[in-house]
């Protein structure tokens, strides 16, 4: 079965039966993880100074646990794409509860990390073992992105975004649209039981939308070429600085632990606290009016990859949201366009950036802040996209060509 092509045989029918249940089961999971981590959250936010110097040895903890029990699953992200490629087939179950608890404690003792990475890792170990003694030949991929787009959609509820997301970010440039449907499927039914378990959703009205003009077009051209290269200066610091992370400690141990003391001392010199966890006070900040400083969106970039390098578990994604509204923040006194407007573009464009992906954030931009934006959603994603032709957050995302990617996106040539 092609995951590149349309068609409905009853193959697929079949998959697209499954989905359900993957779906079902990967939106109940996301959405225990998702209140769990909102109540730490708070916990934390209440005293952040009390749990910061704690950071470095629950990083060694963490990373001890995975050493002595994680076998493939530290791994994380590598390893769902190196099944997604077929490079790998199974995805280990007990990476679920080692992933979520190991966020937790980033989250707890205040690491700057995100949480997307979890609830995809925990989607696609859903779809690996649920889909085990039912995959076709050929359609171990399609069920990989079917949990994909189950976590993704179970912890933001987004759910067409989600099924964006799980169809295009494998390989750059081709969308799996035989994937489309069970994706599809997969996200509505993740996001209906998240939904029932009362997981909060973040969404935004933008009420002030600029005049159009050319003068505005041009902006938002202007705009979408950096906010791209802040998305692409965060994937292409986050590679280098894991790789001089190893080559400097290379026990993975003892580097968590000396390299979290010194991002311990930066995170409570820097805001005390400001800058722990997901960032989602920046997000919030953006939004309501409060203060957002012009360095926030930096300083959050730089002690994510700090986190992230060292070995702390979660994610990019939500710090990659708070990085771009804040910065959205910061230029929209320089381009004269509303806050709100500017910060929401940032939001979903350095996301696409850091990804490589271009329906995803368009459509995430759309179902958290209105299809009204979608004009403006469109314009700076592709011009983002145009100016993030080589980092990723994601080191075994594949990609082809510039010419290939443009002529042939929608074809059912694989990879």
């Amino acid at each position: 079965m092609h995951p590149y092509r349309f068609g409905l045989g009853k193959d697929m029918w079949k998959i697209i039966a499954w989905s359900i249940p993957i779906g079902a089961a990967a939106g109940a999971i996301t959405a225990v993880f998702g209140h769990m981590l909102l109540f730490i959250t708070k916990i934390r936010d209440s005293a952040p100074m009390h749990f910061l110097p704690f950071l470095a040895l629950a990083g060694a903890a963490m990373v001890w646990a995975y050493e002595t029990w994680g076998g493939e699953s530290k791994e994380g992200m590598g390893l769902v794409f190196s099944v997604g490629h077929g490079e790998k087939q199974r995805i280990p179950t007990r990476l679920i509860p080692l992933i979520m608890v190991s966020t937790w404690l980033t989250h707890l003792f205040g690491g700057s990390a995100g949480r997307e990475g979890v609830a995809v890792q925990i989607g696609a170990a859903v779809s690996n073992r649920m889909s085990r003694n039912n995959s076709e030949a050929g359609a171990a991929r399609i069920y990989l992105m079917v949990g994909m787009a189950a976590g993704f959609a179970g912890l933001f509820q987004t759910p067409l975004a989600a099924a964006a997301f799980a169809v295009e970010v494998l390989l750059v440039g081709r969308l799996a649209v035989g994937a489309l449907l069970p994706a599809l499927t997969a996200s509505f039914a993740a996001y209906g039981v998240s939904s029932f378990l009362r997981l909060e959703k973040f969404t935004v009205e933008i009420l002030e939308l600029p005049d159009i003009s050319p003068a505005m077009w041009g902006k938002l051209l202007l705009l979408g070429i950096l906010f791209g290269m802040t998305g692409t200066f965060f994937a292409w610091l986050l590679s280098l600085a894991k790789k001089r992370a190893v080559q400097w400690i290379p026990h993975p141990v003892k580097r968590i632990f000396f390299f979290g003391i010194v991002l311990t001392v930066c995170l409570m010199v820097l805001g005390k606290g400001r800058y722990c966890g997901l960032g989602t006070n920046l997000i919030s900040a953006s939004f309501s009016g409060e203060e957002i400083l012009s360095y926030d969106w930096i300083i959050k970039l730089l002690l994510t990859v700090f986190t992230l390098a060292i070995g702390f578990q979660g994610g990019e994604v939500t710090p990659l949201f708070s990085m771009g509204a804040s910065l959205g923040v910061a230029l929209s006194g320089f381009f004269g366009m509303p806050v709100a407007f500017t910060a929401a573009l940032g939001y979903a464009t350095v996301f696409g950036s850091a990804t490589n992906t271009i329906f995803a954030p368009i459509l995430i931009g759309c179902e958290v802040f209105g299809f009204s934006m979608a004009p403006f959603f469109l314009v700076v994603c592709l011009m983002a996209h145009l100016f993030s032709p080589f980092a990723s957050i994601y080191g075994r995302q594949k990609r082809l060509k510039w010419k290939e990617q443009w002529k042939g996106l929608f074809s059912g040539e694989d990879l």
